[in-house]
């Protein structure tokens, strides 16, 4: 790879093993001895004075998401999709730490009970539900499957009717928008959790920068509203309850921090949900100001892959890697660049 000024050697401490390591923690403490160094050597700016703003977005970069033994690993259909996507993803930052000036790393977050939790709901029987299957519409109207009585007392007073009245909307509001029906998926991501952190060769990574380039380590939480999905970082699923109250609020303030920004750049898990919904969330929001502005979006596409569920004979009970696939070339046409972490960010079309 021919060398630019804004391209840097990957730093001594940096073990791309560690991708696969989930006991592996930095030492914060050393990561800011050895990033002051790293500084003077390479005669870094603070990130204020960047006259382009480079915002990168880390999409969902926990345990739980990039390990096999997280709880809701995100292999791909090649089996190591999240823990490749790390590795290359803690090299993109060291490369060109010169050029990132900021970065964003957004946290699911998530409690025992919430709509898409398999132990929220019962079937017709009163026994619990599974993950890994969609509950419709016609299965609540039918009585098939509905929620748990045992949450209402904290969630809503002890209402249960208002709660089945709630949840049956809630789903009809997801099938007429379109864009998913309610899934539900394994425990994962929960508050207090090791599966909740992020993973350790990439939050040493945004450490090495915060501290190099005197940049903040921002972190967007979401995801922990009960009764709504929050797939995108830039609002949940569904914003109001059946009775027309507010049930949940657009991220209004960090989507004006990314408005702001001269370039967006987006990996993280998963293409296929999260990632997914954040990029059609931030399409919709820069598209209300100018469409041209899609063009300031960068999606890293060999540092993120789709969920996939295997059936342990050699193929998928779920594999939504299709869906990932066209939602990028929706976003392409719609001017957002496709771009690779092996390119450094000073070539892509546009930097």
């Amino acid at each position: 790879m021919t060398r630019t000024p804004s391209l840097l050697p990957l730093p001594a401490h940096y073990d791309p093993a560690q991708a696969a390591a989930w006991a592996y923690r930095p030492d914060e403490a050393a990561l800011a001895e050895a990033a002051a160094a790293w500084r003077a050597r390479h005669g870094l700016r603070p990130s204020a004075a960047d006259e382009r703003r480079v915002h990168l977005l880390l999409i969902d970069v926990q345990k739980d998401f990039c390990f096999p033994e997280g709880s809701l690993y995100v292999a791909g259909r090649t089996g190591t999709g999240a823990v490749d996507d790390s590795r290359r993803l803690a090299e993109l930052v060291y490369r060109n730490l010169g050029v990132i000036t900021d970065i964003t790393t957004t946290m699911d977050t998530h409690f025992a009970y919430q709509i898409f939790s398999p132990a929220f709901w019962i079937d017709d029987a009163d026994r619990p539900l599974t993950a890994h299957r969609v509950i419709t519409a016609e299965q609540l109207a039918s009585g098939q499957v509905r929620p748990t009585p045992a949450v209402a007392k904290w969630l809503c007073g002890g209402n249960y009717a208002w709660l089945c009245k709630q949840v049956r909307f809630y789903v009809e509001e997801l099938e007429r928008a379109g864009k998913y029906q309610l899934y539900l998926w394994p425990p994962h991501c929960l508050l207090g959790s090791d599966g909740h952190a992020l993973a350790g060769v990439v939050h040493a990574a945004r450490l090495f920068h915060a501290f190099a380039r005197g940049a903040q380590s921002w972190v967007e939480v979401k995801g922990g509203n009960p009764l709504t999905e929050n797939y995108s970082v830039l609002r949940p699923e569904v914003l109001a309850r059946w009775d027309g109250a507010p049930l949940a609020q657009r991220n209004t303030q960090f989507v004006r921090t990314l408005l702001a920004a001269d370039a967006v750049v987006i990996a993280g898990q998963a293409a296929s949900h999260c990632v997914k919904s954040t990029i059609d969330d931030l399409l919709d929001e820069l598209v209300a100001v100018d469409p041209a502005l899609a063009r300031k979006v960068y999606l890293v596409t060999d540092c993120m892959s789709a969920v996939t569920v295997p059936d342990g004979k050699g193929g998928f009970v779920a594999d939504f890697t299709d869906a990932a696939e066209q939602a990028l070339a929706r976003f392409a046409a719609a001017g957002m660049h496709l771009v690779r972490s092996t390119d450094p960010i000073a070539r892509w079309p546009g930097l």
